[in-house]
This record gives C-alpha cells, sequence and structure tokens, in this order.
C-alpha cells in the first residue's frame, strides 16, 4: 500500500493526489452547503418583502457565482500538487478566462435585471423595444471591456490596441458628434423620465403631446394638427414644462369694478367671489382681495385652485366662476368698470 501511494504521477505522489482531491471534494461539498442555507436565508428574506430581487440573486448565486467558485476550488486544490511551469500558466488562464466570464455575466443580468424592473411599471411597448437596442450597446461596451480586461491580466500588451481603438474612437466622435449627442441625450430622456409618450409638454414657444421618443429625434402633436420634430438634445437643453404631471391648476384672475360704488358693497365682494369658488367641491379658494385702486377702476384679484389636471375641467370651472360673479354683481348693482376717461372741462367768461 505504500509503495501504491509514493508512486510517482505526473511529478507528484499518488498521496498527494489523493489529497488534492480530497481538499477538492471538501471544498466542493462546503460550497453546496453553503449555497443551500444562502438560498434559503433569501427565500426567507423574501416571503418578508414584495421585492423581487430575491429572483435575481438566487438565478445569480446557481448560473454564476457558485460555477466562478466551483472553479476556484478546483484551482485551489490543485495548488497542493507540484505542476509543470507550463500547466500551471495553462490553468491560471483558465480560470482567469472563467472568472472574467462570469464577473461579466451576473454584471450584464443585473443590468437587466434593473432594465426589467423599471419598465414593470410602465405598459408602453414602444419603450420595451427601445430599451432592448440600448441594453445590446450596453452589453456590446460592457463584454468589450471585459474582453480587454481580460487580456490585459493574461499578460498581453494591448496598448497599441487601446490607442488605435482611442485614435478612431475620436475620429468616429467628431464625424458623428451631433449623433451622438442625441444618443446621449435619448439615455438621458430613457433614465431620467422628464417626460414620456403621452404626456402635453411645453417647450420655449412650442406645445403639444409627445407621440413619439427615438434615438435622435422626439415627435410632438402640437395643439393646431402638425407634428413637431425636435432634436433629442435640443429637449434636454430646453426648459420643458410637463403639464401631464401635473396635480392640480393654480388660477389667478383679476377684474375691476367702477368708482363710485359704494364702500359696504366692495367690502363684500371677497366674501362673494369664496362663496363662488366654493360651490364646486373640485377647486379649492385661496384668497380675493381688493388689489389696488387703477387709473380707471378698482382693481380685485382672485387666486383659487382646480383640483385636476385637466384642460377643459379647468375651463369648465373658470366659465362656470365667472358666469356667477356676473349674476351676484347684477344682483348686486354692481358694475364692472371699462377702460375710460372722464374729461372735466371748466368754462370760464
Amino acid at each position: 500500500m505504500k509503495e501504491i501511494l509514493n508512486y510517482s504521477l505526473l511529478q507528484n505522489s499518488v498521496q498527494s493526489w489523493l489529497i488534492a482531491l480530497g481538499i477538492g471534494v471538501s471544498l466542493l461539498a462546503a460550497l453546496r452547503i453553503i449555497q443551500s442555507i444562502v438560498i434559503k436565508k433569501i427565500r426567507d428574506w423574501s416571503a418578508r418583502t414584495s421585492s423581487g430581487l430575491d429572483d435575481f440573486i438566487i438565478a445569480a448565486i446557481a448560473r454564476s457565482v457558485m460555477p466562478m467558485l466551483y472553479t476556484l476550488a478546483i484551482y485551489g486544490s490543485m495548488q497542493y500538487l507540484t505542476l509543470s511551469g507550463k500547466i500551471d500558466k495553462v490553468a491560471h488562464m483558465a480560470v482567469m478566462v472563467v472568472c472574467t466570464f462570469y464577473v461579466l455575466r451576473i454584471i450584464s443580468s443585473f443590468i437587466v435585471y434593473v432594465f426589467q424592473r423599471s419598465l414593470e411599471k410602465q405598459d408602453n411597448e414602444q419603450r420595451k423595444k427601445q430599451s432592448r437596442g440600448i441594453l445590446l450597446i450596453i452589453q456590446v461596451i460592457l463584454w468589450v471591456a471585459g474582453f480587454l480586461f481580460l487580456i490585459d491580466n493574461l499578460g498581453y500588451n494591448i496598448t497599441t490596441l487601446v490607442a488605435g481603438l482611442g485614435i478612431g474612437g475620436i475620429a468616429i466622435a467628431l464625424a458623428a458628434q451631433t449623433i451622438l449627442g442625441d444618443l446621449f441625450s435619448y439615455l438621458v430622456i430613457f433614465f431620467d423620465k422628464p417626460f414620456q409618450i403621452g404626456d402635453f409638454i411645453i417647450m420655449d414657444d412650442k406645445l403639444g403631446t409627445v407621440e413619439y421618443i427615438g434615438i435622435k429625434t422626439t415627435r410632438i402633436r402640437t395643439l393646431s394638427g402638425e407634428q413637431l420634430i425636435c432634436s433629442n438634445t435640443d429637449l434636454t437643453n430646453s426648459r420643458v414644462h410637463n403639464y401631464k404631471r401635473m396635480k392640480e391648476r393654480r388660477v389667478v384672475f383679476s377684474f375691476r369694478v367702477v368708482y363710485g360704488t359704494r364702500a359696504e358693497k366692495i367690502k363684500k365682494i371677497p366674501a362673494m367671489i369664496k362663496q363662488i369658488v366654493l360651490e364646486h367641491s373640485d377647486t379649492r379658494f385661496d384668497r380675493a382681495h381688493f388689489k389696488s385702486f387703477g387709473e380707471f377702476s378698482l382693481e380685485f384679484e382672485v387666486v383659487f385652485y382646480v383640483l385636476s389636471a385637466d384642460y377643459t375641467m379647468y375651463m369648465d370651472r373658470q366659465e362656470g366662476i365667472n358666469t356667477r360673479i356676473y349674476e351676484m354683481f347684477e344682483q348686486e348693482g354692481i358694475a364692472f368698470a371699462l377702460p375710460a376717461q372722464r374729461i372735466f372741462m371748466n368754462s370760464s367768461n
């Protein structure tokens, strides 16, 4: 038995091979036990939360983390053996390739998970299609960067390659800087979401409903009916008012009453306005004041809120309030002022 254990095989005794095998099996078994414990803990945690992150973590552990750890365990058990420089170099390269692959796979899966989670809350097929193109670009960049990292760590000189890519990238960027600017602006719109399809927006003196958000341009249907096509860069560089996200509308309006109106009626006007505004359940009164003495009239200012972003409802409430003010002023004998001037002439002999 001793002779068998001392028998040399590939520069190592059978005993060394058995010890290395035992170390490898023990490490694999320990990792298997740890995997089952960790997954059980994650499932217990997921039962107490509504997050879908647990499914991603379990899938990443099973598909990427554990295979990478198994590879490292086997490589670690091989360190007990005396191997030739060539075999050791091949094993090291294989481990580097496997680990880099699984790390990139984890990062790529996480990016896909983040995109999917952000799109789950939206029922927007166009946005989902656009996300596939963005994902493809990001993943290509990720895997190219990972490949260059792997080549560099394997001992190869990639300075010339990186310099060539840098010069080519600069040339492409200069030739297509407008397109790249619109592409980056699209990414800003996609992730930051200052507006979405269906939102009513105002940009400078242009206004309308967003119909399409593309990689280079965004299309807006204006109130007059034509389609306005804007570059994404113009949109991200402008101040955009998004009325779709308005929760309520603040309304400010004023009216004028003629000079000569009796003081007790002037005092009653703010209370009358408050009563009229509160007649509607979807409006909230803020204030009504005798604002100033104008050149030809007494000026009042009113502020109230319409508890909806709907423009038609806002106009309906404004119309109803204006009509009621007119009716009550008729009843009270209060006259609205018109732009007019009085000229007093003093005739003398």
